[in-house]
């Protein structure tokens, strides 16, 4: 593959993993090939080519008749997903604790928390942006790429579920940042491996909240 049709592949990729992410393709959603080539102004290789990628990453799936669709996430998926993040993530915020490495990005992050709870509230793609990307940073302060590709993975798929749906996990959900990113700054490994394990389970609370009041 050339190195344009290439760009245009993981830019069709990075849209419609977006759409999926933010809801605006639902699970189940057929993925034609014409249809989204159309859609995003591209020829049908480029398409073809994000499919595939799509499918690679779990946000997608070939159905019986082997047409691919946006993967579904049930209820006890995300539970054994949220309960595999907490081993490795409680883990990883321990080793970032005594890694010895700048901390300065997590007091960038730790700013832009701040300003979140003190300012206007950001919108949801800006909140859930900066999350993925605190958890990342303490994964890459752990020491470990292959860690990072993993928690990267099950975090997209915990985005699939709630897709930004729990609202009332804003404001708590940034002062657990807070105190994860504290614990991390200050060196104390069990602080820190404590704070991310009250951080994903209030997350799985949350869910299992939302899912039976939805409203």
């Amino acid at each position: 593959m050339d190195e344009a049709a290439q760009t245009l592949g993981n830019s069709a990729f990075k849209r419609m993993k977006a759409m999926i992410l933010d809801g605006t393709l639902e699970p189940g959603t057929l993925l034609r090939e014409k249809k989204f080539a159309d859609r995003l102004g591209v020829s049908r290789t480029p398409v073809r080519e994000a499919i595939g990628q799509l499918i690679s990453e779990g946000l997608a799936t070939r159905s019986e008749g082997g047409a691919p669709v946006v993967s579904r996430v049930s209820l006890s998926d995300i539970m054994e997903i949220l309960h595999v993040r907490s081993l490795l993530e409680c883990e990883a915020a321990k080793k970032a604790a005594l890694s010895g490495k700048s901390m300065e990005l997590l007091l960038e992050y730790r700013a832009q928390i701040v300003g979140f709870l003190e300012g206007p509230r950001p919108e949801a793609e800006v909140h859930s942006a900066l999350d993925s990307h605190l958890h990342l940073e303490i994964a890459r302060l752990a020491g470990s790429k292959l860690l990072i590709e993993i928690i990267d993975g099950l975090k997209v798929k915990t985005r699939m579920f709630d897709q930004g749906s729990i609202p009332d996990r804003f404001i708590p959900g940034c002062h657990e940042h807070l105190v994860l990113i504290d614990a991390i700054v200050a060196q104390s490994a069990d602080d820190a491996a404590a704070a991310m394990k009250t951080h994903l389970l209030n997350v799985r609370k949350a869910i299992i909240s939302h899912i039976h009041h939805p409203f």
